[in-house]
């Protein structure tokens, strides 16, 4: 008679697991100026990231993945960033990673660009919790627009983490280049409206 109520039990914690525990980290903020025409960019430039991690080169990275599945998308042109690197020079920007709205004008018009975008990194890497690990990214972007300079959209991203199955039954997650992908994945989604 006592088996029923553990069978249930049972039951009931295998069926909460499967809907709580397999799901990653997902949050977003969306701003979309809905007065820009989103359709008359054609031509982007990327700056370096800002880097708020303890790695050193995981703006750089994250960075080369924002660029290479925009570029990929087929929607835009992505400016080099030896081009990029040359327009920073010419302007001798102090802080290219956070340029002002005069900046962005000046900077956009000397490499051609329609639009802007900066970035901020302020997670990258493993995460603990308890004796489970696992690969996590938070990334803020922010496109502005080259003839005025000011931001017409912004999003941020947070992917990977422990999850609860990964507490239960041990495991890493996914690997960090997957969880960046997925990140960057989200955030096109939203540029693009999808």
């Amino acid at each position: 008679m006592r088996e029923k109520p553990k069978a249930r039990l049972g039951a009931a914690l295998l069926l909460f697991l499967v809907f709580i525990g397999c799901a990653s980290t997902k949050s977003n903020v969306v701003f979309r100026d809905p007065k820009m025409d989103f359709g008359a960019i054609q031509s982007v430039a990327v700056m370096p990231f800002t880097n708020l991690t303890r790695d050193t080169l995981a703006g750089e990275r994250v960075r080369d993945v924002f660029m290479t599945m925009l570029q990929a998308t087929g929607g835009l042109y992505v400016i080099p960033p030896g081009e990029v690197g040359r327009g920073i020079s010419r302007l001798s920007l102090e802080r290219p990673a956070a340029p002002t709205p005069e900046e962005v004008t000046k900077f956009a018009k000397i490499v051609n660009a329609d639009a802007v975008f900066t970035g901020t990194l302020t997670e990258y890497g493993e995460v603990r919790s308890g004796t489970s690990t696992a690969n996590v990214i938070s990334l803020s972007l922010q496109m502005m627009e080259a003839q005025t300079g000011r931001v017409v959209w912004s999003a941020s991203s947070t992917q990977g983490g422990v999850t609860t199955s990964d507490r239960l039954f041990g495991g890493g997650g996914e690997s960090m280049n997957a969880t960046v992908q997925k990140a960057v994945d989200d955030l096109l989604e939203h540029l693009f409206g999808k």
